[in-house]
């Protein structure tokens, strides 16, 4: 919910000043001399309507006028700030104090903002008189606010505090100051970067503190009401927390259950193939400065050399024979990513058959575009192309199956080691909070090969996506070793074994 304001009353402003404050003020208005009318008794606060309301905008300066539309219905006193960094910590002080909205005195539409609330005393801090019909004026002196924040408060029954119950998110709390005034009472969290799921420590702050009705300020904020859900409700990735990337690194083994010659994880069970996988992880734990997570990447249709009964040429391995694989890596905290080998299938068509597994919260999803073929073509004639329309079409699926469920970000993986794997790589959407986007490049050979195919597959890649290398066992001459592996620029994170 985007708040611009919740009624207003363009009735042009009469604001009277209430108290006399000539011990403190520092000027005075045209009201000064007469008889001051009784301050009505209380401001009047209102919850916000919506579970998550994010008060929109670059401008701090706007915002305080939003949320004071957010929260309250009238106000018969209202602190006025400002912009010097001192005239606003008092005013926000007054202000939270008091129970009253604190506005900037900036703020284009200030005196309509004043109508609205039936304003009838204004305490502006301020270096110099404002240009309002009337107005109580303090110097930005300490003592000279706190007396008259006392004599205010001596005549105003001031309600509950108007974030009383409320969980408040801003990208930075003093340039929030004043907003956050106006919702004093409520729990306050920074959120740097605007993702919760970023920092631990800022999701285990919100779990902990449930699901009040919550306030976002300001603009930049990751999907809030996805990612706010899965903070609170969901299950942590394998090594902790809720994104899998960045901050750690993935080390796979690559294969199909029970066919060597697929890859290392058909060479044993599942069990042995965890322990080889974690065998992998602790060589690199080593030498990482980041956690190491672990991570089986499963075969699930493989390409076929005849075209089957569906005439796609890709063999499509049960779903019950991939689980218990699946299962074991969920046990030993790792990732499950199941590789999709499509043949003259498309890959969302491949991809909904193993929902079931896909709604796993360690799942996640690999495309293989060198078997993606078109309706003329044979496996190992040609080699297969995706476009990136389609696998725009499979993000799209995965990331609202995530998105539904509440299930924390997946991986989602796109092998390319040339160019022409990919038809429209630029038209690929890597921002989807759901998913962390993989290229993972599976040039094979000697060194000085790989490190030319990566260095050209990187090559005006989309913005915001991960990178993936494979180790190739036989194939490569020599393999690198793991020192190596991190040694190529810029780090991998994602490394396969095959």
């Amino acid at each position: 919910m985007s708040v611009t304001g919740r009624r207003a009353r363009h009735t042009g402003l009469a604001v009277v000043v209430a108290v006399c404050l000539a011990t403190v003020q520092g000027g005075s208005g045209p009201g000064n001399d007469a008889e001051p009318p009784t301050v009505p008794a209380t401001a009047v606060t209102v919850a916000p309507e919506a579970a998550i309301s994010v008060v929109p905008g670059p401008d701090p300066v706007a915002r305080t006028t939003a949320v004071s539309r957010l929260v309250f219905e009238q106000s018969p006193v209202v602190v006025v700030a400002a912009p010097d960094p001192e005239s606003v910590r008092l005013a926000a002080d007054a202000a939270g104090s008091l129970h009253v909205p604190v506005l900037a005195a900036a703020a284009p539409d200030l005196g309509e903002e004043l109508t609205r609330l039936d304003a009838t005393t204004v305490l502006t801090v301020a270096p110099a008189p404002l240009d309002l019909d009337d107005e109580r004026h303090v110097l930005p002196r300490p003592g000279a606010v706190r007396a008259a924040t006392e004599e205010l408060a001596a005549d105003l029954e001031a309600p509950e505090p108007a974030g009383d119950g409320l969980l408040v998110l801003t990208l930075d709390p003093a340039v929030d100051a004043l907003a956050l005034a106006t919702l004093a009472g409520s729990t306050v969290v920074h959120v740097p970067g605007g993702d919760p799921r970023a920092d631990p420590a800022i999701a285990a702050q919100l779990r902990s503190a449930g699901a009040p009705p919550t306030v976002l300020l300001g603009d930049g904020w990751s999907a809030p009401e996805y990612t706010l859900q899965v903070v609170r409700t969901a299950p942590e990735q394998p090594g902790g927390g809720h994104l899998v990337l960045p901050g750690r690194h993935i080390i796979a083994l690559y294969g199909s259950p029970g066919t060597a010659a697929l890859g290392l994880l058909g060479e044993q069970g599942a069990a042995e193939s965890v322990a080889r996988t974690q065998g992998y992880v602790q060589q690199y734990a080593g030498i990482s400065d980041r956690p190491v997570v672990g991570a089986f990447e499963l075969i699930a249709t493989i390409a076929d050399a005849v075209p089957g009964p569906d005439g796609d040429y890709s063999l499509e391995v049960p779903v019950e024979e991939l689980r218990p694989w699946v299962d074991a890596a969920r046990e030993a905290g790792m990732y499950a990513i199941l590789d999709l080998q499509s043949g003259r299938t498309d890959f969302l068509t491949q991809a909904q058959r193993y929902t079931d597994l896909l709604l796993q919260p360690h799942v996640g999803l690999a495309l293989d575009p060198e078997w993606r073929l078109a309706p003329d073509q044979v496996h190992l004639r040609q080699f297969g192309t995706v476009s990136g329309a389609e696998v725009n079409a499979v993000a799209d699926w995965l990331a609202t199956l995530t998105r539904d469920h509440g299930l924390p970000q997946k991986p989602f993986v796109l092998h390319q080691f040339t160019p022409s794997m990919i038809n429209g790589r630029e038209q690929i959407r890597t921002d989807r909070p759901e998913l962390a986007t993989i290229i993972h490049v599976d040039g094979q050979g000697a060194p000085p090969d790989k490190v030319g195919t990566w260095n050209l597959i990187r090559t005006g890649a989309p913005a915001g996506t991960f990178w993936g290398w494979k180790n190739f066992l036989d194939e490569d001459l020599p393999m690198l070793t793991p020192e190596q592996t991190w040694g190529v620029g810029p780090r991998p994170d994602l490394v396969t074994y095959q």
